[in-house]
């Protein structure tokens, strides 16, 4: 199209009139279905009315209004917690292996969250002179606790006038069930959030010791296969990502593991729709038997 040609642009600015008046009319008048929404809003992007990353924001945000807390927690047994009475020092190796910047503070078990640590507080400990008499129980932040069916779109209101980042998920018993963050619930609308995870575009294995690993899930197969002496077929998938969704049987959730041969996976970061970022650590021979046994 000739962008100086007065006809050409006013034939593209009616076109986008018409959607728009429909996309308006979709929404104002009778009640739809969500698939006849998103196949206009779908039909906008093939006519480049919307981008893609738009439109699969659009999508996120209305998953998000029907999706619940328990569909995206972090199981309670893949929670990183540090206990009230801990020595900071023994702290201190939670805070580096898992690299969050928040944690469940409990006292005699999970169930009984007493509160949020933030790793920055534990720098007055390391930091200052008279460390000491530090105490975890002394810089507690309160613990918000919410229930595993509160609707996503409903928690993400609530952190942002609260400022909290991330809530206690309990079940109707009262037991604790999970968490959420804030960060878990933005990843179901806009995807991959950038985080301390992250390693540089262009790699796609980074190596953290001889025997410890962070790998993108779209490591194609036979790089990985020549990195770690592997064998895995590319026959049917392309990546390591869909070699472990394969393997799972289904998308899994961060923090969940599983062991192959010599390695042993656990995923750092997924959201809804795919993996992002693995870690990737080498067994010991003992471990493998042990493996093999079970």
């Amino acid at each position: 199209m000739n962008q100086d040609d007065p006809d050409s642009v006013s034939a593209l600015t009616s076109e986008r009139r018409g959607w728009f008046e429909r996309l308006g009319q979709a929404l104002l008048g009778e009640p739809r279905d969500r698939e006849q929404l998103i196949a206009l809003l779908r039909d906008a992007e093939q006519r480049n009315l919307l981008d893609a990353d738009a439109l699969l924001m659009i999508e996120g945000v209305l998953a998000v209004s029907e999706m619940r807390v328990r569909d995206i927690m972090v199981p309670r047994s893949q929670m990183a917690v540090v206990e009230r009475d801990a020595h900071p020092r023994d702290i201190l190796p939670v805070v580096i292996e898992s690299a969050h910047s928040r944690f469940p503070v409990i006292g005699e078990n999970k169930d009984e969250v007493v509160g949020i640590l933030l790793a920055k507080d534990l720098l007055a400990y390391f930091a200052e002179e008279g460390g000491e008499n530090f105490q975890v129980r002394d810089v507690l932040r309160p613990a918000v606790f919410i229930p595993e069916a509160k609707r996503l779109n409903v928690l993400l209101r609530e952190f942002r006038a609260s400022r909290n980042h991330m809530a206690i998920v309990v079940d109707e018993y009262g037991g604790v069930a999970g968490l959420v963050t804030i960060e878990d619930v933005l990843e179901e609308i806009v995807g991959e959030i950038a985080d301390e995870h992250d390693i540089e575009e262009e790699d796609f294995i980074t190596e953290h010791s001889p025997a410890n690993f962070t790998v993108k899930a779209l490591t194609p197969i036979q790089e990985f296969n020549q990195r770690f002496g592997t064998d895995f077929s590319d026959e049917e998938f392309d990546t390591i990502g869909g070699v472990l969704m394969h393997h799972f049987g289904r998308l899994p959730k961060r923090g969940e593991a599983l062991s192959l041969g010599k390695l042993r996976f656990k995923v750092l970061r997924a959201d809804g729709r795919r993996l992002h970022l693995i870690q990737v650590s080498l067994r010991a021979p003992a471990d493998e038997k042990v493996s093999s046994a079970a």
